[in-house]
């Protein structure tokens, strides 16, 4: 290591999980590479993913989008989240779908597709019983007339309908079936307006691998593609990307009684070895973790000692043989002891999205393998 921190993004691995879905699913898939990549870099787990058979991206916004595009990337692009009064022409010039939920959405798509000479490729959000985004099933019948009118009009090109589960990774998946039914019939509602779009999309992740009539022509795969099993209990061949790790700083031999950090509210019952390794808060690590969290070190998981600062952490190694300069993980695969993300996120009280996204931008990101 030349840094003292690093998080180690295996590109084989994400290439990997996105073939296994295409294989699993036997469709197409959506490698979801928002808020960068889920931490690990959108661009190159956009490479990555295309890699391994995905055939198209999400991300939230537009600006993620055209940073793809600005990278190189050329494959077909979703965005589903903007302001009121976001223009669209870049985005539309630039070849981007755009996720539409509104009257007034696709007005505005519509318009900016005039304004461009261009034809928007618009997919119809609804909302199925998640409550958050997409139109609720009395706005469907106004929104699928709006979108047959534009589409025939040749302002925008009616590409898509989808709609996101709330439940698939729940052990009872509790209103999954009745989101199902609900989006069956707000397809056949859309066909009566004339629309036929030749992309129907709705599962994610955890539905793509255990919910088959949720597959329909695309899957979105976000947590998945970065090697976090998705169905807690469940296994299926997916391979974890990220690595991180830091370099022990410091080691000192303390006598028993010693308080440990900010509040010295881990009080040390041996003689004991402490190792300070820099990674804190801001590059990721939950302090809500504290007094539960590990490292792995030497081959051994050694406890977080007290609370977790701003830039580091210290361990409680005991007897076990450290110096500076020997590498501490935080996370990795799990394949020599070390803690996973579900272990962190476990210690935490949130999930794995919130643990891989929280890894600060401080931490270099290094590639294997290297382009």
């Amino acid at each position: 290591m030349d840094t003292m921190a690093e998080a180690v993004v295996d590109l084989d691995a994400i290439a990997h999980n996105a073939r296994t879905f295409v294989e699993r699913t036997g469709s197409d898939v959506m490698a979801i590479v928002k808020a960068n990549g889920f931490g690990h870099g959108a661009t190159r787990a956009a490479r990555a993913a295309l890699a391994g058979g995905a055939t198209w991206l999400g991300v939230a916004g537009a600006t993620e989008a055209l940073a793809l595009r600005a990278d190189g990337i050329t494959a077909p692009v979703l965005i589903w989240m903007y302001p009121p009064g976001q223009a669209f022409e870049k985005v539309l010039l630039a070849g981007i779908d755009v996720s539409v939920a509104t009257v007034e959405a696709l007005d505005a798509v519509a318009e900016a597709a005039r304004a461009t000479l261009t034809v928007a490729n618009v997919h119809l959000k609804l909302d199925t019983g998640m409550s958050r985004g997409g139109a609720l099933s009395d706005d469907w019948p106004a929104l699928f007339e709006r979108a047959s009118a534009l589409h025939r009009e040749g302002a925008v090109h009616v590409r898509g309908i989808w709609s996101h589960l709330a439940s698939a990774e729940e052990p009872d998946m509790h209103g999954l079936p009745e989101q199902l039914d609900s989006f069956d019939v707000a397809r056949r509602l859309a066909a009566d307006a004339g629309l036929e779009p030749e992309i129907v999309h709705v599962a994610n992740s955890a539905a793509a691998l255990r919910v088959p009539r949720s597959r329909f022509d695309l899957q979105r795969v976000g947590i998945g593609l970065y090697g976090v099993e998705p169905v807690p209990g469940e296994k299926h061949g997916l391979r974890p990307a990220m690595t991180v790790r830091a370099q022990v700083l410091l080691t000192k031999r303390v006598p028993a009684g010693t308080g440990v950090n900010y509040g010295l509210d881990y009080v040390t019952s041996t003689e004991t070895t402490l190792a300070l390794v820099p990674l804190g808060f801001a590059d990721g690590v939950p302090r809500q973790a504290a007094g539960v969290a590990e490292f792995l070190l030497n081959g051994v998981r050694c406890p977080v000692a007290g609370r977790v600062a701003m830039d580091q952490v210290v361990l409680d190694v005991g007897d076990l043989p450290v110096r500076a300069g020997d590498v501490a993980v935080m996370f990795g695969p799990g394949d020599h002891g070390e803690p996973t993300v579900h272990d962190w996120a476990r210690w935490a009280g949130t999930n794995t999205n919130d643990i891989l996204t929280g890894i600060g931008a401080r931490v270099p990101r290094r590639y294997e393998p290297q382009p």
